[in-house]
């Protein structure tokens, strides 16, 4: 891996009812109105980086300071991480997520994370675009034809997104959105704003892993890298019910997975009347992106705009979206990337 580039408690309910009123009333009746008059959980920001001793910002974002001669096709890992063969042994069937996928090995004894469905190739194109614009990410791959041995029989083996084991890294644990050393900096708010112009929807902070480097590995590697993964649930619309979010109701009818149509209908930012960021955004965990300041987005999307439409076109290339969709997604991603950058001139 490339070492210079970055690979609550909730509001009670307050129905407000008047008993006397209700009595008369249904039980589904009653829960509709509860449903109604819920208050919004939300959630307090917290940095909970301990001063003096301050956690370094490149344990989150590494500045792309080559930006313009990336290649989004190989990404992070570059050739060396890419699967060397199509032959895998089976290690077991990964059950978390919402995803099917395995653990397998290859002949070297390479250990992989393996996803197939349709989560797969928005995984891969945001993964890339993430590590371009500075943000630390593991290396990633379409590997559309493979075999596997070992394992139960039947096990179908489709198109899929592998990932590789660092060995310069262990997986130290999860990082919550909510709470962590960088809540309150631009580059923080910046991957949140990244996010929601990619249409990640997935605001679970259980796809958030912290990465420690090994003893013996490259003393140049950052100590912890804070990386947010599992980013299937991207390109597409995010459309959770108002009533589902009132109730906290995070998993219900969230958004679409690499729908060029949702993506191209949803649009990204614009100014609020209260001189803040207003986000398209209708998904779960919106008390996030309120959180986001003006500049926060600006610095992200001048970040963004410096990739060209042929990296772009590489990191869909990548996940073997076809040249139709692909010039589509390019299309509308520039169009989100013009909005945020609105933002700057709104604001005077």
């Amino acid at each position: 891996m490339q070492p210079d580039r970055p690979l609550f408690p909730a509001n009670g309910l307050n129905v407000g009812l008047d008993v006397a009123r209700c009595r008369d009333m249904s039980r589904s009746r009653w829960l509709l109105v509860a449903v109604l008059s819920t208050a919004s959980c939300s959630h307090a920001l917290r940095n909970t980086s301990k001063p003096p001793e301050r956690t370094p910002i490149a344990q989150l974002w590494v500045s792309p300071t080559n930006i313009q001669q990336l290649d989004l096709f190989t990404g992070v890992g570059g050739q060396e991480y890419r699967p060397s063969t199509t032959s895998f042994r089976f290690v077991a069937i990964d059950t978390k997520g919402a995803s099917p996928g395995y653990d397998v090995t290859d002949a070297k004894g390479v250990k992989w994370s393996v996803k197939t469905g349709v989560e797969v190739q928005p995984e891969i194109v945001v993964s890339r675009i993430l590590w371009a614009i500075g943000f630390h990410q593991p290396p990633a791959y379409f590997v559309p034809d493979w075999t596997l041995t070992g394992g139960p029989g039947g096990v179908p083996t489709p198109p899929a997104r592998f990932r590789p084991e660092l060995t310069g890294y262990s997986v130290e644990g999860e990082w919550s959105w909510f709470e962590n050393p960088f809540v309150g900096t631009r580059q923080f708010e910046g991957l949140i704003a990244a996010n929601a112009l990619l249409s990640n929807w997935d605001f679970k902070s259980s796809n958030n892993k912290v990465y420690h480097r090994r003893p013996g590995a490259e003393a140049n590697l950052p100590l912890r890298m804070y990386i947010v993964r599992d980013l299937g649930a991207s390109l597409g619309k995010s459309s959770q019910p108002a009533i589902l979010r009132v109730t906290g109701v995070i998993r219900a009818l969230p958004g679409t997975k690499s729908d060029i149509e949702g993506f191209e209908e949803q649009g990204f930012v614009a100014l609020g009347e209260n001189g803040r960021p207003k986000f398209s955004y209708r998904g779960p965990r919106r008390d996030l992106l309120d959180a986001v300041s003006v500049d926060g987005v600006v610095w992200m999307c001048q970040l963004m705009s410096r990739l060209s439409d042929r990296q772009l076109t590489d990191a869909f290339r990548a996940a073997d979206y076809p040249p139709d969709l692909t010039r589509r997604f390019v299309k509308r991603i520039r169009e989100k990337i013009a909005e945020g950058l609105a933002l700057r001139g709104s604001r005077s």
